[in-house]
C-alpha cells in the first residue's frame, strides 16, 4: 500500500499532524482547506487506515496515524540527507563545493587559494558565488552555501568559523590631496573631504557603530558605488575621497595617479573568518576546503 505513497502527501500529513490543524497545515503548504482535506482523505484511501480523528479542537492522530507519521518523518528527513548529499555534485557528476565569498576575499587571495585546493583534486568543482558579509553566515547556516568568508569583528552565531584572513581598510586620494602628505591619519581627520563609500548592507548607521566614538559627526557620502576599481576612478575625477582595502587600491595607484593613506583607526584592521554548517564540519570536501583556507601555510602565503 505505502509503496505509491508521494512525498508531497507526507510532507502535508506531517504538517497537518503538527499544526493539529487542516487550515494552518493548509496556509503554510499553500492550499485551500478543502484541497487538504481531500488529499487526507486520500491517503487513508491509500492505507486502508483511519489516520486522523476531526473534533471542534482540531486534529489529532489515530494510533495509526502517530505511527505513519513517525515513518512520514523518517522518510522526509532521509530524503531530505539525500538531496543534500546530491547538492554536492554538477549537472556532470563531478564533486562540487558551493563558496560563499565577500568582494574583498575574492579580489585579493582567494584566486590563487582556489587554484592551489583545486590543483590536486581532478574530480572536484568549486562554485563561487558573491556576497555580503553580513549576509554570508546566515547564508551558510541556511544551507545556500557549503563554505562562507566573511570579515566582522566577532564570529558569527549559529556557523562553525575558523580564522581566515586580516587586512586593512586605507584612504585613497588624489596626488597632491591635503592628506597625502601625512601619510597616516584617523578618519575623524578626513571627515571635512567628501566621501566615496559604499554602504549597502554594511549600512552607515553600522559603520558609524563599528567606528563608535572615534567620529564626531558622519562622513559626507556624495557617492556610492560598490566596485572598487571604479570607486578609484571617482577619486582620480575628483569626486571624492574613497575607503578601499590597502591590497586591493595598491593596483590602481600608480595607472590612476593615486596615493594611499593609512587609516590609524583600530577598526580599520580587519579579521575575516572562513564558515561551515557545524553540522557538517567532518564533511571531507567542504571541511577540506576550509582548512586549506586556513591552514598556515596558505595564509602566510599571502
Amino acid at each position: 500500500m505505502t509503496k505509491t505513497l508521494d512525498t508531497h502527501l507526507l510532507d502535508l500529513f506531517v504538517s497537518v499532524i503538527e499544526k493539529k490543524s487542516l487550515t494552518q497545515a493548509g496556509r503554510d503548504m499553500h492550499l485551500v482547506v478543502s484541497a487538504v482535506s481531500k488529499r487526507m482523505d486520500e491517503l487513508e484511501r491509500q492505507v486502508g487506515r483511519t489516520l486522523l480523528k476531526r473534533h471542534g479542537r482540531g486534529i489529532e492522530p489515530t494510533a495509526a496515524g502517530d505511527l505513519l507519521y513517525l515513518y512520514a518523518k523518517s522518510i522526509l528527513r532521509s530524503l531530505r540527507a539525500a538531496d543534500e548529499a546530491l547538492a554536492e555534485f554538477d549537472s556532470t557528476g563531478v564533486r562540487k563545493i558551493r563558496l560563499l565569498a565577500n568582494q574583498t576575499s575574492i579580489l585579493q587571495s582567494l584566486p590563487a587559494e582556489i587554484a592551489g585546493f583545486l590543483a590536486g583534486r581532478a574530480n572536484t568543482s568549486i562554485e563561487l558565488t558573491e556576497g555580503h558579509s553580513v549576509d554570508i553566515p546566515a547564508m551558510v547556516h541556511d544551507g545556500h552555501a557549503d563554505v562562507g568568508i566573511y570579515h566582522a569583528p566577532y564570529p558569527a552565531a549559529g556557523v562553525l568559523s575558523t580564522p581566515y584572513r586580516q587586512d586593512r581598510i586605507g584612504l585613497v586620494v588624489p596626488n597632491g590631496h591635503p592628506l597625502q602628505a601625512r601619510g597616516a591619519v584617523f578618519f575623524e581627520e578626513a571627515l571635512d573631504y567628501p566621501l566615496v563609500g559604499n554602504f549597502p548592507r554594511h549600512s552607515l548607521d553600522l559603520f558609524l557603530e563599528l567606528a563608535g566614538a572615534s567620529l564626531s559627526r558622519p562622513p559626507t557620502v556624495v557617492l556610492s558605488v560598490s566596485n572598487f576599481e571604479a570607486r578609484c576612478h571617482m577619486v582620480k575625477e575628483g569626486v571624492g575621497i574613497a575607503m578601499v582595502p590597502e591590497d586591493v587600491a595598491r593596483r590602481y595607484l600608480g595607472p590612476l595617479g593615486l596615493s594611499l593613506v593609512r587609516i590609524d583607526d583600530d577598526w580599520a584592521q580587519r579579521q575575516f573568518y572562513a564558515c561551515m554548517r557545524a553540522q557538517h564540519s567532518g564533511d571531507s570536501h567542504a571541511g577540506s576546503l576550509l582548512a586549506h583556507l586556513c591552514s598556515p601555510d596558505v595564509r602566510h602565503a599571502g
